[in-house]
């Protein structure tokens, strides 16, 4: 077992809450913590997980699945965007916007199950970056175990793999909103259309990518050791692209990253 000093402190931070309402995406991170949570906590915690338009329905079927193999009790909330201003209008602080809506409908959850606190996958990983959600997390009191336990995202990793749960190598994910620029406001029709570029890729068999969505010009990037079989694959996804709205499809050479649409802030 990898990070067992790191492993043990996350167990005594979320035993000392005595009861928890987990974040879940149905990523590594906050999987992770739910199945920690479930095994200290037993039946004193419970997964919610915010169903919305920024949410692929991939990524909703997986969470789904993903609870069912580890037995996390989970409830599924709607998050409405469509009267939330704020957010459809895709500032740089969006995320800021978003975790204070969301912040709100965790916040009913627990008082109606009475439980502690909120906890979500927040790691020492997530800070230096531009992440404006995190703001509104400190001011609504969201808990972040990992970071109260030194934990990083590598740690994750490694302590999911070292326990065998199916998701440690999961790749990372991130809400639809990411994929358009800051300032490009966000509708119905446009996350359709990256919805459904994505998804033929993952039908390709891709995994570690985004389509960033430019007006018409769909922006692929992909991990460098996909790069050429991308482009041995360049009439299916230029095909699957235009078919899914797009007019032109680009490979960007710099490849894959995180956070691609901060680099202009």
């Amino acid at each position: 077992m990898e990070y067992i000093t790191e492993l043990s402190a996350l167990k005594d931070v979320i035993r000392a809450r005595g009861s928890l309402l987990i974040a879940f995406s149905g990523g590594v991170d906050s999987s992770l913590l739910a199945v920690i949570a479930r095994e200290v906590l037993r039946d004193r915690m419970n997964c919610v997980l915010l169903d919305s338009p920024l949410l692929p329905r991939r990524s909703y079927r997986e969470a789904i699945a993903l609870a069912g193999e580890y037995d996390l009790p989970l409830t599924v909330l709607s998050f409405s965007l469509l009267s939330r201003d704020d957010i459809l209008r895709n500032s740089r602080d969006r995320c800021y916007f978003c975790k204070k809506g969301t912040a709100e409908l965790f916040h009913n959850e627990l008082v109606r199950l009475g439980f502690s606190g909120v906890a979500d996958g927040v790691n020492l990983s997530d800070y230096g970056e531009h992440r404006p959600g995190l703001i509104a997390c400190e001011e609504e009191g969201i808990l972040h175990p990992f970071v109260e336990a030194g934990i990083t995202k590598p740690m994750i990793r490694a302590i999911a793999r070292s326990m065998s749960l199916s998701f440690w190598n999961k790749p990372s994910a991130a809400c639809l909103a990411s994929r358009l620029p800051y300032g490009d406001e966000i509708t119905p029709e446009r996350l359709h259309m990256i919805e459904v570029a994505e998804d033929a890729l993952f039908d390709l068999g891709y995994q570690g990518f985004r389509v960033r969505m430019h007006g018409t010009i769909a922006r692929v990037e992909m991990r460098r050791d996909l790069m050429e079989q991308a482009f041995k694959d360049r009439d299916a996804i230029l095909a699957a692209l235009k078919s899914a709205g797009f007019r032109y499809c680009t490979l960007d050479l710099e490849g894959y990253r995180t956070g691609s649409m901060d680099e202009v802030l």
